[in-house]
C-alpha cells in the first residue's frame, strides 16, 4: 500500500502570530514520534530557514529555483536531525512578479511535491499574505492550519483568510479544508484571551485544537539560537504544548 503524505499548510496573513514558531517546532516534535517530515519555506523572509539554523543567504540553491523549474528537489533539500528542508532566500522576493504571467502559476509548488515521495508530513510555511505563493500553498495542499492569538485583528483576518480558501476550493482545488486552527502566545491569566478562544470554539468546534500554545519565552529564545523547542528546553510549557499539539495533529490524520 502506498504511503499517504499528509501536506498542511500553516497560513495567517497576519505576520507575528506565531505561524513559522509553530512550523518548527511541529516539524520537530513529528519528527520524534518517528515521522519523516518535510518542511517547506515559501517566506523570502527565510525564518524557517534560519531557525533551524541554515544561513539562507549562503544557499546555492532554494524552493526559488525550484519555482523556476531550475535544480531538482534533491539537490535543494536539507537534513537536520531527521528532519528535511527545502529552504527559502530573500530571492523569493522576486517570485511573484517573475511567476506572475506563468502558465499554471498557482500549480507550481504542487508540481514540485508531487516529486517529494516518502515523506509522512509535508508543512509548509506560507508568507504572511494571500499572494501569488500562498496561492501555490492552498493548491497543493488538504489541510490548512491557522496559527492565531487572541486579538480581535487576528479573527477579523481569519474571514478574509476564510473566503480565500473557499474560492481555491471552488476554482482549483475542491478537496482543501480549513481543518485546524492553532492558538498560540496563549495567556490564561487574560480575560481577552479566554474571550476570544472561547467565541472561536463556539463558532469553530472541533476545529480548534485542544491545545493551547502558551506565551513562553523559551520558544522565541530557541528560534534565535537555529533551535527546536525540544533542544533548547526540553522541560519547558513550550516543549509540552508542542507535544500535545503534535499528538492531536497525529491523531485527527
Amino acid at each position: 500500500m502506498p504511503q499517504i503524505t499528509r501536506i498542511i499548510a500553516m497560513v495567517n496573513q497576519k505576520g507575528g502570530v506565531g505561524k513559522t514558531t509553530t512550523a518548527v517546532n511541529v516539524g520537530a516534535g513529528l519528527s520524534q514520534k518517528h515521522y519523516k517530515v518535510l518542511l517547506v519555506d515559501l517566506d523570502a523572509q527565510a525564518h524557517l530557514t534560519y531557525s533551524l539554523g541554515f544561513q539562507a543567504d549562503e544557499l546555492e540553491l532554494t524552493i526559488y529555483d525550484l519555482l523556476k523549474g531550475e535544480g531538482t528537489p534533491n539537490n535543494v533539500v536539507l537534513e537536520r536531525d531527521g528532519m528535511y528542508l527545502l529552504p527559502s532566500s530573500i530571492d523569493l522576493a522576486a517570485a511573484e512578479l517573475e511567476l506572475s504571467t506563468e502558465v499554471g502559476r498557482e500549480a507550481l509548488l504542487k508540481r514540485i511535491l508531487d516529486k517529494m515521495t516518502g515523506y509522512d508530513f509535508i508543512l509548509l510555511d506560507c508568507p504572511p499574505n494571500l499572494g501569488l505563493l500562498t496561492l501555490n500553498a492552498l493548491t497543493a495542499t488538504r489541510e490548512v492550519f491557522v496559527p492565531l492569538q487572541a486579538e480581535y485583528l487576528s479573527i477579523r483576518g481569519l474571514q478574509k483568510l476564510m473566503e480565500m480558501v473557499e474560492k481555491v476550493k471552488q476554482r482549483v482545488n475542491n478537496r482543501l479544508e480549513v481543518t485546524g486552527l492553532i492558538a498560540t502566545l496563549y495567556d490564561r491569566r487574560l480575560k481577552l484571551h479566554n474571550e476570544v478562544f472561547d467565541n472561536l470554539r463556539n463558532h469553530f468546534g472541533n476545529k480548534l485544537f485542544e491545545t493551547y500554545i502558551r506565551r513562553n519565552v523559551s520558544v522565541a529564545e530557541a528560534t534565535s539560537y537555529g533551535q527546536t523547542i525540544f533542544e533548547y528546553a526540553p522541560r519547558s510549557h513550550g516543549a509540552e504544548d508542542y507535544t500535545n499539539l503534535c499528538k492531536e495533529i497525529v491523531d485527527r490524520g
